[in-house]
């Protein structure tokens, strides 16, 4: 079973699942596809985290490939530039590119098919053209006067014949075909076994033709950003050089008799598993499921996690993550969910240890130049909401991963050329305040909303699942998994209840702004939870019946059969298998 925000992903890994390779060569062949077909929302200058089981390890794993900050990119040399926050847009935001490497890794040591075989359905979208999205398009409309006035390396790719691409037609890139298909012949060339040649690959991204690329465009690029101003990239080629992709153990948490895995506190992904503690003492499936009562107790257990991740995530040795998990600590933060909405901001203290105030900014300023994050707008809700990728795949050898690549879309920042693609901008999520966990530091992995899960049931893979969303990531994938394990609805029909977010705590991305008290619900909601929740007190604003969340899934049950669903919001999402 293959799921992913594209149905050109979803079938190119299901491709590498016919051919006979296995759930891993299926998730790096949809991530790449993805590349292409969705660069609006991922791009190869981008990051990805991976939560898997390989059946061979008989253990829950993570792959972090979330690039890290250029040794040159401290607090003082912002300050030096006069910004108290990293801009959402441009080169200064720029960390070390971390997907290609991330995918690589994950095929040489996970998969089983060669890279040709691989990245054979990138190549030919890019080559040969996919139909272009009418979401894509408008991501490009949206940014085309910075592209015709400050980027024309990106308006050379976007804007083909200087006009906006037509929604359906059909669009190449034939730089990032000419991309791939050097880093396939750079693996062909060199000498020894599978992994060898896929590690040449990596280190043509890292070392080779790809790093001299960016390396050459760097040394003379100045461009404007967010903050109004131009600036060039404290990125360098050896920060390239000096970076991999890595292994490393998931953060856990049970719920009712499942274990559930997420990337650790340098994301956001244990927010869902304090959101989970805190619910495990609540008598939830008494709840009438959609109710105000229901509702409102997710919401105020969610401002309470999010505050936690605000005061003290962050990619740092002494984040104290095993009692911000405890049952001591959600008991005691439990206890704070009240009858009505919280207008505060409540970070807890977590081995006795007190929090920093957290800095809220309630007006957005305007983008300069680009996006700071790629953004769909909901203009009923008036919010914009972060948007991306997600892949989810289970395969008979007992399998399963969980992806959601992100950052270097289009908007971000300009094409280099000659290789189809833009640096990401995930920098811009550090903090400038030296007192704080997330407080950027050279070599230091940026606070990311990326957020895969996976489930155990039993101690054995049980679901893969997640969603695009930004900061909503892990709310809106909170309601799926309590609609699943609580409630027993099959993945689709848990994906196709209607969703809500807070945005009542701080953003991730520039500028860093919250709408406190704020709920965003999909207008499927019946009348009587709407109102309910304002008479609690919460800002309720309506979405349209089918605009949020992106959540895709996959998954194994007890008697062995595969299961799958895909998001019908957007028209994109597909689920395949057989």
């Amino acid at each position: 079973m293959v799921s992913s925000t594209h149905w050109l992903a979803s079938a190119g890994g299901m491709r590498m699942l016919e051919l006979g390779g296995n759930a891993f060569d299926a998730a790096v062949a949809a991530g790449f596809v993805l590349q292409v077909v969705q660069p609006h929302l991922n791009g190869p200058g981008g990051d990805m985290p991976a939560v898997v089981w390989d059946d061979r390890v008989g253990a829950p794993e993570v792959l972090c490939a979330q690039g890290v900050a250029p040794a040159a990119a401290s607090i003082g040399a912002f300050e030096d530039l006069g910004l108290d926050a990293v801009p959402g847009t441009g080169l200064l935001a720029a960390c070390v590119p971390g997907a290609v490497d991330g995918w690589l890794l994950m095929l040489r040591d996970r998969g089983t098919l060669g890279l040709r075989e691989v990245l054979e359905p990138a190549i030919g979208y890019a080559a040969a053209g996919h139909p272009t999205s009418p979401e894509m398009v408008g991501a490009v409309a949206a940014v085309e006067h910075v592209l015709r006035d400050a980027w024309p390396s990106t308006a050379a790719v976007y804007l083909p014949g200087g006009a906006l691409p037509a929604a359906h037609s059909l669009f190449r890139n034939p730089d990032l075909a000419r991309t791939y298909e050097r880093l396939v012949h750079e693996s062909e060339v060199s000498q020894g076994d599978r992994e060898d040649r896929i590690d040449a690959a990596r280190n043509a991204f890292s070392r080779g033709f790809v790093a001299e690329h960016i390396g050459r465009y760097l040394a003379s690029a100045e461009v404007e950003d967010s903050s109004g101003r131009r600036h060039r990239s404290l990125l360098a080629v050896d920060d390239l050089a000096t970076w991999s992709a890595s292994w490393e153990r998931p953060a856990t948490r049970g719920f009712r008799g499942f274990t559930v895995c997420k990337p650790g506190a340098w994301s956001q992904g244990p927010v869902l598993l304090q959101q989970l503690a805190l619910l495990d003492g609540l008598d939830l499936d008494r709840l009438e499921r959609g109710g105000p009562d229901y509702v409102h107790t997710l919401v105020e257990a969610g401002k309470l996690a999010y505050a936690d991740r605000e005061a003290w995530y962050g990619d740092e040795p002494d984040v104290p993550l095993t009692a911000l998990l405890s049952d001591g600590y959600a008991a005691e933060r439990r206890a704070l969910i009240g009858p009505d909405s919280s207008p505060a901001l409540r970070p807890g203290s977590p081995d006795a240890r007190t929090p920093l105030p957290i800095d809220v900014r309630l007006q957005a300023t305007a983008e300069a130049a680009g996006a700071g994050e790629p953004t769909v707008l909901d203009a009923r809700a008036d919010v914009h909401r972060g948007d991306t990728c997600h892949v989810d795949v289970a395969d008979r050898f007992g399998n399963m991963v969980s992806a959601t690549p992100s950052g270097g879309w289009l908007q971000s920042s300009p094409v280099i050329p000659g290789l189809g693609f833009p640096l990401g901008t995930r920098l811009q999520m550090a903090d400038l305040d030296r007192r704080r966990p997330n407080a950027l530091r050279p070599g230091k992995r940026p606070r990311t909303t990326l957020s895969p899960g996976l489930v155990l049931r039993g101690g054995e893979p049980y679901l893969a699942f997640g969603t695009p969303g930004g900061d909503q990531q892990d709310q809106w994938a909170l309601q799926f998994l309590l609609n699943v394990v609580l409630f027993g609805d099959d993945l689709q029909a848990a994906i196709d209840r209607p969703v809500f977010h807070s945005a009542h705590f701080p953003s991730s991305f520039h500028p860093r702004t919250a709408i406190p008290g704020r709920v965003v619900v999909e207008d499927r909601y019946p009348a009587d939870t709407i109102a309910g929740l304002r008479r609690r007190g919460h800002d309720v604003r309506l979405a349209g019946p089918w605009s949020l969340t992106r959540t895709c899934a996959a998954g194994r049950d007890v008697d062995g059969v595969l299961r799958a669903g895909a998001t019908p919001r957007g028209m994109e999402g597909y689920a395949i298998g057989r």
